[in-house]
């Protein structure tokens, strides 16, 4: 490697000794395609990858494929796509969306069961192999290399999603710096493409985030290179995939076989077709043609099938306006936050449109005939995101981010001796994270217990009603066990199954203190201040 330099995976120099130079990437792992960006003497170009026909793709296939026990990774996984005897699995990341992941989770691949860390792990670790052997960076990454990542969560992920992220980061080899909100790192990259568009009357900038499995908006304020995202919402079901299916509903309408038996590999290969011929679409484009024949098989009573262009746009509007629906009170939060003058836009710099499936046509059209002339589409929708985590990678870009906690978290306490429930909050949607380096944010509850054992059972969602309840999302997280009563302690075995009884003799001093790292990651110790037996759980992470 012996040449002198400053970038990334080259020799730089450090006081009066040169050392190696990490290379430092923002890494953004989509539904559908992971994009990363790498961080050169401030520019921040995207990594290209060589698929296994030899072209240059802008991205890594976020794509499974299983046979015999066997797991393939990216394109040697989207290469098994109808080969006889494998079983293809695209978009595993929404496996994580809502709530509904766990860390001891499995998911079934074909005739393999693969635990969800394992899956991402080994997803990750190929990711990394391919960078050193097929991008455009293999020559600048020798064995050893070190490499620091910035990588990202919906901002409506859940601590489950984002433990489980950023450990199969860290178990893959990546060094990660930060985990940042997907819009709040959008954000990095129209400041550096617009900054022209920003004033001191227009500092504040709505992103709209459409991936292929979610959608997420937030209000950030920039000021200089300073960022905060002031309010986020978002849709954790709803995406790129959503659009396909939409297309695939049309075209088995159009050959008559809309609501027959299709059998799931053959409905899996029409939904790449619908996805492809998706990503083909411009604004001229008027007709949509699907070979009906290479998804059914003899099965297909018809050769291909068309669907007019505006029929599907039509079909995707209710999807696009649940989308703007979900925009909304990010947009009427600017009525609070620049001194309420009504319309919730004159503040705004702009609507900033990315994410892989913000491309469609439609959705542009639909937003400026919402919004007008303020809308403004990232040029490199689909690396938007992977570009702004590479700005954040890059000390010498000078940004610095207040991002957010970006849903509620609490716990369910017993009230009125157990006849009823009660919601504890602990930490809400909107208070700012702490930095990366800086101290965790952090609650403490001290009262003295009634009962023999404590059981904390927590969860996050996005929202209350008007009760204080949660509503919306609501994901149940770990359920911890805590032995109150001094004479359960040291026993093996879970608390789980004690019976409840109330406490005899005088009841110890609990306190239960509660810090959010920056990623977003809670972590809870429950202390007995009288005696300092205490137990800490990192929810998200194991069963306690």
């Amino acid at each position: 490697m012996g040449g002198r330099g400053d970038g990334a995976g080259k020799w730089a120099r450090g006081g009066a000794s040169w050392y190696l130079a990490p290379v430092r990437l923002g890494i953004d792992f989509g539904t559908t395609r992971t994009v990363i960006a790498h961080v050169d003497r401030g520019n921040y170009p995207i990594v290209s990858f060589h698929d296994d026909e030899g072209g240059a793709c802008e991205w890594y296939p976020s794509v499974v494929a299983e046979r015999e026990g066997e797991l393939r990774f990216g394109f040697e996984a989207q290469a098994m796509s109808g080969v006889a005897g494998w079983t293809v699995l695209r978009s595993f990341k929404r496996l994580l969306s809502g709530g509904q992941a766990t860390a001891q989770g499995a998911v079934r691949i074909g005739g393999a069961t693969v635990p969800v860390l394992e899956l991402l792990t080994r997803f990750l670790r190929s990711l990394r192999e391919a960078l050193a052997a097929r991008s455009s960076l293999a020559s600048e990454l020798p064995e050893g290399e070190p490499i620091e990542a910035v990588i990202a969560a919906p901002a409506n992920a859940f601590c489950t999603q984002r433990f489980l992220t950023l450990d199969a980061f860290q178990r893959a080899g990546f060094q990660v710096r930060a985990m940042l909100n997907e819009p709040s790192a959008a954000g990095f990259e129209y400041t550096h493409r617009y900054r022209r568009t920003l004033s001191s009357r227009r500092e504040y900038v709505v992103v709209y985030d459409l991936g292929g499995g979610t959608f997420d908006a937030s209000l950030v304020h920039m000021h200089g290179h300073h960022h905060d995202a002031v309010a986020t919402s978002g849709i954790n079901h709803l995406g790129g995939d959503d659009f396909d299916a939409k297309l695939a509903e049309l075209a088995l309408e159009k050959a008559g076989l809309l609501g027959e038996r299709i059998p799931r590999r053959a409905l899996l290969r029409l939904l790449e077709l619908c996805r492809e011929a998706k990503e083909q679409l411009n604004p001229s484009s008027r007709k949509v043609v699907l070979d009906l024949e290479e998804a059914l098989g003899d099965d297909a009573p018809e050769p291909e099938v068309v669907v007019q262009a505006q029929d599907f746009y039509d079909a995707c509007a209710p999807l696009v306006e649940r989308t703007i629906e979900a925009m909304l009170p990010v947009i009427q939060r600017l009525d609070g936050e620049a001194g309420g003058s009504g319309d919730g836009m004159t503040e705004v710099a702009g609507i900033y449109v990315v994410g892989g499936a913000s491309a469609l046509p439609a959705i542009t059209r639909l937003l400026k005939a919402r919004f007008g002339r303020r809308v403004h589409r990232s040029p490199y929708p689909h690396a938007a995101t992977a570009i702004g985590l590479a700005i954040a990678c890059d000390e010498s870009a000078g940004f610095e981010l207040s991002d957010r906690f970006s849903r509620n978290f609490g716990v369910f306490r017993e009230a009125q001796g157990g006849m009823q429930v009660s919601y504890d909050p602990i930490f809400t949607r909107e208070m700012e994270l702490p930095r990366p380096g800086g101290a965790p944010r952090v609650f403490r509850r001290v009262y003295r217990p009634v009962h023999n054992v404590g059981h904390f059972r927590f969860f996050e969602c996005s929202a209350f009603d008007d009760r204080g309840n949660p509503l919306g999302d609501i994901a149940p997280m770990t359920e911890v066990y805590f032995p109150f009563d001094p004479g359960l302690r040291g026993r093996g075995g879970s608390l789980a199954g004690v019976p409840v009884q109330r406490l005899e003799g005088p009841a110890p001093r609990i306190e239960e203190q509660y810090q959010v790292d920056p990623h977003g990651i809670v972590e809870v110790t429950i202390s007995d201040l009288d005696s300092g037996y205490r137990r800490s759980f990192r929810l998200g992470s194991v069963a306690a």
